[in-house]
């Protein structure tokens, strides 16, 4: 099953932006670098899966000088049953197809 989330905050900077829509498949195998979903008891957070522990998930911001950023530096490893899923796709905004120039272009 996938949800769509959508992110909030520049905890996730530069991999993620604030209002970057994400699809996230629920109860999908979490590795660690995947990006993950998790609920907390203010709300769901996107997060980067740092290592497994025998408490959980240790989730960590990219940004960590981000203004707000709270992930398990702060509040500890987070469990198994509290991670959403693994985000599978950016979709919005669509990503940028770059062509690089020709070769014969002067400038």
């Amino acid at each position: 099953m996938l949800i769509a989330v959508r992110v909030a905050g520049e905890s996730m900077l530069p991999a993620l932006r604030p209002g970057d829509c994400l699809l996230v498949r629920r109860g999908a195998p979490i590795r660690p670098g995947d990006l993950v979903v998790a609920r907390r008891p203010h709300g769901l957070i996107v997060k980067r899966a740092f290592r497994l522990m025998p408490e959980g998930w240790w989730l960590e911001s990219d940004n960590q000088s981000a203004p707000g950023r709270q992930d398990s530096w702060d509040f500890g490893a987070v469990p198994e049953g509290e991670i959403v899923g693994r985000v599978i796709l950016r979709y919005w905004p669509r990503p940028a197809f770059r062509f690089p120039p020709p070769a014969w272009h002067a400038g």
